[in-house]
């Protein structure tokens, strides 16, 4: 029901209440039919089911299939080491798991924050009396007494108004507290007002700040403003992040390759068995079975799920460290290729505390400390200023000029007050100082100067001609047309004290000036705007405040350029769904909107297929942060609601540090890319190596040996990519496109001619180990029966070199992985962490080869160290073929520009 434009007779009569209340007994009715005042709460997952969804990923499945295939082999075979793979898999799986619970912070604490914002208890009457009641008690039809200092604990209309001022800066964004009024609205463009301007009705999660009054309850929980916030929180669904998306796209395309070659491997050994021998024991079978084991396991990048996570949970502590708090893990590589930034204005853009900018008159320390007199602020030997932000802003000011308003208390002490009142539109207050009394008078410049009949001109009081009145009306102009809000200051003064009727003191006033006010843009935004459009990304405004202040601030701050670009909550009701769509990138600035404006916008531009982040602090924000690709929090002013559904909280509350946190996404999206590319590529060479083994009849590898290389080997230099440094220039080329690929830009050709590329070195230490195994027993082996030998200990001499040269072929090319077009020796930087898995896993490929009871227990030879740096030579050659491509690659690019 549209209340505000409804008599308050009228909302008595609708509620069935009057205004001395209900009677206790209707209370309790209306208690027991409509629920208490409450907030519903929102369905918690179970720390179980968090854990098991950690497990659904696909990749995840894939492992535990693996896992479970080598128990059954195991367990059919008899050998101990299938079991051993078994260990190794599901300890990678489970860590997986409890680090992605661990990191990922659900959002079902919005509820109960939203509740907590909810007044305790209330101030009612009923059946005429005066009470004290649970505020969870309060139902349609209470009489509320507000006072200064109260939460509103339901969505009311006002009956009763003595300058009453309410905080609603977290429901609507408006930085300045609302004068209240019991007058029915007179809106004749539309019956829809915004809520801000609902002048006659105060909502549930808003403060008090001045004054007092009563108000009639109308709506008490998921009824009230807040509880259609409520709703709007739980029907906002989380999606996956293109990250997800990708891995997801890149598990399936693996499930079919995986199944598709050990299924192809399997028959093919079993036909060419049946042609070669004519019949095929229990035992061959279950040795071809094994074969087409390998190769899935093989295939299956076992470590790329924890390195993901694992690179993502660094990112997420080093974002830390530059007050980017991450609460869900994807979000990081979300942020990579955020295009859209929607930020609200107050509190995010600008700094929530208004301020003098500006004055106009003939003395500024006396204009400052009238303004600082005539006010309730009050500032504390600490410097703290407490009070309404109005008139802490004029107590701030005056204090900046040097005067401390308890030392101008001191010397002209207060003996008598008008108070403000909203018909009135000016305060007075009169001071007693050494000749006499002063009264300070302030308010609306256009009430304040028909109460003026001189003014103070260069320490003269001259008469206020017509002349006068309209330059002072100009300058008030002036100010208001920059979005300032602006207030004007008179004086009078008195031999004996006056009373305090304001309609006999309240004339015959001297002008002072004026002042102009405004919630002040952070400094540090400028710079971050101009560094979000060099980056490729478009910033936009959306605020609760009036059109003329959001256009003002957008323009200093290099957001639009003229008033074109900027659009109301009003005018956007007007516009269909289809219409936002197609004119979304025609403005900047959404001035006057509603929570469920919000989210409309934030949901046009997802449309677009603009990957989009939403920035807040206030309730209001919460269900468009929740909606967004990336919700973004305030730490510091930030509601307990906005900061449980963002997925990333501004501890410092700046917006630069956005931009930072972009610049870390991109940088670990391209380093998860480049870990990506390393694994499957190490991965594919395995894969060729056992395929092509396996059409000559040998075995090269057993599941044993991939699986160390998949998880100790690949996975150390893998993290070390995760670990490096940003490349130049990251933030002036464009987002990427979220609908790119894991594989996009030729990345699958680079994963496919570099595993073939390791397979031919990997076959060629086979090779070499055949032949120079051979001469140690004293046989000459020729070239062309190399994948023909029977000798087992021979065979082992070659696996044993293939391995070593496979382990270090996919460390060197993991210097390779710095970078897809930099040369390794022009990166002008040291990854020691990637220097560190070198050493490490040379000295643990080194230790599994030469230490006897794991030699045998990998069915390894101990090869001499011809052998051996033969291997590591074959190994490094990786390093130069790739910088070959490279620099081919460069200089073609470079023709294209040419």
């Amino acid at each position: 029901m549209k209340h505000y434009l409804e008599s308050i007779d009228s909302v008595l009569n609708e509620v069935k209440s009057s205004e001395g209340g209900l009677t206790p007994e209707e209370a309790g009715k209306r208690l027991e039919e409509n629920g208490k005042n409450k907030l519903a709460e929102g369905k918690k997952d179970s720390l179980l089911k968090r854990f098991l969804s950690q497990l659904a990923d696909p990749m995840i499945i894939i492992l535990i299939v693996a896992a479970v295939i080598s128990a059954v082999t195991a367990t059919i075979s008899g050998e101990g080491e299938g079991y051993a793979d078994v260990v190794i898999i599901m300890v990678v799986v489970i860590i997986n798991a409890v680090l992605g619970v661990y990191q990922e912070s659900k959002a079902e604490k919005a509820i109960e924050a939203l509740q907590e914002i909810a007044a305790a208890t209330s101030k009612v009457i009923r059946n005429g009396k005066f009470m004290t009641i649970k505020s969870e008690d309060i139902v349609v039809g209470d009489i509320i007494v507000l006072e200064a200092g109260d939460s509103v604990p339901a969505d009311c209309r006002i009956i009763e108004n003595a300058s009453l001022k309410i905080e609603e800066a977290a429901l609507t964004g408006e930085s300045v507290p609302v004068s209240k009024t019991v007058d029915i609205i007179n809106n004749t463009d539309s019956d829809d007002v915004p809520l801000g301007d609902r002048v006659n009705m105060c909502y549930m999660g808003s403060n008090v700040v001045y004054g007092r009054g009563k108000a009639v309850c109308v709506a008490t929980g998921m009824d009230t403003e807040m509880g259609k916030i409520a709703t709007a929180l739980t029907l906002a669904e989380d999606e996956e992040t293109p990250l997800q998306i990708k891995l997801n796209q890149l598990s399936k395309v693996l499930t079919f390759i995986v199944v598709g070659i050990s299924v192809f491997i399997f028959a093919f050994d079993i036909i060419r068995s049946l042609i070669t021998g004519g019949r095929i024991e229990f035992s061959d079978i279950l040795n071809f079975f094994m074969i087409a084991v390998s190769l899935a396991v093989a295939a299956i990048p076992e470590g790329l799920a924890a390195v993901v996570t694992i690179v993502l949970s660094i990112g997420v502590t080093k974002m830390s460290k530059r007050n980017a708090v991450i609460r869900k893990l994807t979000a990081v590589e979300t942020l990579g290729c955020t295009q859209i930034i929607c930020s609200d204005k107050t509190g995010t853009l600008t700094q929530n505390k208004m301020t003098v900018v500006e004055y106009k008159g003939d003395d500024e320390k006396l204009i400052a400390t009238a303004m600082a007199l005539c006010c309730d602020a009050e500032l504390d030997e600490d410097g703290e200023i407490k009070g309404e932000p109005t008139e802490a802003a004029l107590v701030a000011y005056a204090n900046n000029l040097g005067l401390k308003k308890y030392d101008l208390e001191k010397v002209t002490p207060r003996v008598g007050e008008a108070p403000f009142d909203s018909g009135r539109k000016m305060m007075s207050t009169i001071h007693k100082t050494g000749d006499g009394f002063v009264q300070y008078t302030k308010g609306a410049p256009d009430v304040v100067l028909t109460h003026c009949d001189c003014a103070l001109i260069e320490g003269q009081q001259v008469p206020m001609t017509a002349e006068l009145r309209e330059k002072i009306a100009s300058q008030n102009k002036e100010m208001a047309d920059k979005a300032l809000r602006v207030l004007c200051v008179a004086m009078r003064k008195y031999d004996t004290q006056p009373s305090n009727e304001a309609s006999e003191i309240e004339n015959g006033l001297c002008y002072l000036g004026l002042t102009g006010m405004i919630d002040p843009v952070r400094p540090e935004v400028i710079d971050a705007i101009d560094e979000c459009r060099t980056a490729g990304i478009r910033p936009i405004m959306i605020t609760g405040d009036h059109k003329d202040t959001a256009v003002a601030i957008a323009k200093s701050l290099g957001i639009i350029e003229d008033e074109s670009g900027a659009i109301t909550g009003s005018e956007l009701n007007k516009m269909s769904d289809e219409e936002l769509d197609s004119r979304i990138y025609d403005y900047s600035v959404y001035a006057r909107v509603q929570p469920e404006h919000k989210v409309r916008i934030v949901t046009a531009w997802k449309k677009a297929g603009m990957i989009t982040a939403m920035t807040g602090d206030g309730v209001n924000d919460a269900p468009s942060i929740k909606s967004a690709d990336i919700g973004v929090g305030m730490g510091i002013t930030g509601t307990d609601v906005t900061k449980n559904v963002a997925d990333m909280v501004l501890a410092d509350d700046n917006f630069a540090t956005i931009v930072n946190a972009v610049e870390e996404g991109r940088r670990i999206y391209d380093n998860i890319r480049g870990a990506i590319q390393f694994l499957l590529s190490s991965n594919l060479s395995e894969v060729v190596s056992i395929f092509v083994a396996s059409l000559f009849g040998f075995i090269l590898f057993e599941p044993v040996h991939l699986l160390w290389i998949n998880l100790i080997t690949d996975c150390f230099p893998a993290l070390a990519l995760g670990m490096e440094k940003g490349e130049k220039g990251i933030m002036k080329r464009a987002p990427r496109d979220s609908k790119d690929g894991i594989f996009a830009n030729g990345m699958g050709f680079d994963c496919a001619w570099q595993g073939i590329m390791v397979t031919v070195l990997t076959l060629a230490a086979y090779a070499a180990g055949i032949i120079m195994g051979g001469k140690t027993v004293g046989q000459t082996i020729p070239l062309t029966g190399v994948f023909a030998v029977s000798n087992e200990l021979i065979h082992q001499n070659g696996m044993t070199m293939a391995f070593l040269t496979l382990s270090m072929a996919e460390i060197f090319h993991s210097y390779n992985m710095r970078s897809r077009t930099v040369s390794l020796f022009k990166m002008g930087s040291i990854n020691w962490y990637l220097v560190g898995a070198m050493v490490l896993s040379l000295i643990l490929s080194t230790v599994v080869i030469y230490i006897p009871f794991l030699a045998k227990a990998f069915d390894f030879a101990e090869i001499s160290l011809t052998e051996y740096f033969t291997s590591l030579g074959l190994a490094f050659l990786v390093i130069p073929i790739v910088e070959i491509v490279k620099a081919i690659r460069r200089a073609s690019q470079k023709n294209k520009k040419a």
